[in-house]
């Protein structure tokens, strides 16, 4: 009998270090999605406009589009389809210890919400944490649900998505005007002059347009934050996903096509189709792809080393990176935004890289000597009313076994 084939069976352990492994990919991701909205000189009401700037050559368009399709909406879902792991992790936590459920996790997704306000005025008006905590705090509830009942759910939900979207999509293509460029705000672009909280105003001032986004996909998120607590019930993260897992690459390699066709479009249209209906069906086949991976060949390799670090301390990365991003190219930092417009596709390539570098360095740094990032340390201490000192403190490398709850 050959069993060259046969995948070893995945501890405890190594399904929450792939998961560890998939969210810092899903972060590293994002930042590669949102790099372009930091080096847009009018930021994310340029991206809006126009994505690519006027007199960009043919070939840096063409190689702008390509490299905003390798992430656009991909690590978005992805980062969605972690977070419902976690809760179902927790949720799974909550009962296995007989605490009531969501009890006390309905005030941690008000913390989160606390973050991503944050985030938002100070940092980055393209924040995903303050739809994630309603989401979140939506879809504790419903994991009270029967598991049948919550696939009808993604159904539903995932339905009305695409239909939503599908409606968008053809008033854009069939209604005249409806596509046209809207009007950037009079005079020249905040993210130069303004200080740093003269963008913070700036953000308040557009939460109408800025905050847009999360209303749009509510219901795509909470079709993902359920598809990921029903593919941890599946055991995609084990050797008994291995079809599973298959499946969704296979999904997610017939819809690559599409999505970079749509992308290359660069049309509201197709963007709109590209990002939030296309994309998320990718993002299936890379957590399959990386899961397999992971299970195939484990987590040591350096890569994985380096990804699971940054996911363990996601929420501390994921401000970091923005808050890097800012002090690149806007105005309150170096301004290459502005002053490299001639030069956007290598200078942004090379932020990308210098940033993660950095987040990577952090997150690398941070884990030797502790088990939560700073931030993480500040929230769960808001949490449980309490500095979780023991928590904090690593006095010797050992096995990220378990998700605290």
């Amino acid at each position: 009998m050959n069993n060259t084939n046969v995948l070893p069976e995945a501890s405890a352990a190594s399904r929450i270090a792939t998961v560890d492994v998939v969210r810092g990919l899903a972060l590293v991701g994002t930042l590669a999605t949102n790099i372009w909205v930091f080096s847009h000189p009018w930021g994310l009401w340029g991206m809006l406009n126009d994505p690519v700037l006027p007199g960009a050559s043919a070939s840096a368009a063409t190689t702008q589009l390509v490299l905003m399709a390798l992430a656009q909406g991909k690590f978005l879902a992805l980062l969605s389809l972690t977070f419902g792991v976690g809760l179902a992790v927790q949720h799974r936590a909550a009962r296995r210890r007989g605490r009531p459920w969501p009890g006390r996790y309905l005030w941690r997704t008000t913390l989160l919400l606390i973050d991503g306000i944050v985030n938002y005025v100070l940092i980055a008006e393209f924040d995903v944490l303050m739809g994630y905590a309603v989401t979140a705090a939506v879809v504790s509830v419903l994991l009270l649900t029967r598991p049948r009942a919550q696939r009808t759910m993604i159904l539903v939900f995932g339905g009305l998505h695409v239909a939503l979207i599908t409606a968008l999509v053809l008033l854009l293509t069939v209604v005249p005007g409806v596509d046209a460029d809207a009007a950037l705000p009079a005079g020249p672009s905040p993210y130069a002059t303004e200080s740093f909280l003269g963008l913070a105003l700036f953000r308040l001032d557009n939460i109408a347009v800025f905050r847009a986004e999360p209303v749009l996909i509510g219901l795509l998120s909470l079709a993902m934050f359920l598809t990921g607590a029903a593919l941890l019930r599946a055991d995609v993260f084990g050797a008994g996903g291995a079809r599973l897992r298959r499946r969704l690459m296979i999904a997610g390699a017939l819809a690559a096509p599409a999505d970079l066709a749509l992308a290359l479009t660069a049309s509201p249209a197709g963007l709109l189709m590209e990002r939030y209906v296309v994309a998320p069906v990718v993002a299936l086949g890379i957590l399959g792809l990386v899961a397999d991976m992971c299970l195939r060949r484990g987590t040591d390799g350096w890569l994985a080393r380096r990804s699971t670090e940054i996911g363990r301390v996601a929420l501390s990365a994921y401000l970091l990176q923005n808050l890097l991003g800012g002090a690149v190219f806007y105005g309150w930092g170096l301004g290459l935004a502005e002053s490299t417009q001639a030069w956007r596709v290598p200078v942004t390539i090379a932020a990308f890289i210098v940033i993660t570098v950095l987040v990577a360095a952090f997150a690398h740094l941070w884990g030797r000597r502790f088990t939560l990032g700073p931030v993480e340390w500040l929230w769960r201490a808001a949490a449980d009313g309490r500095a979780p000192r023991a928590a904090i403190r690593r006095e010797r490398p050992r096995s990220h076994a378990a998700v605290a709850d």
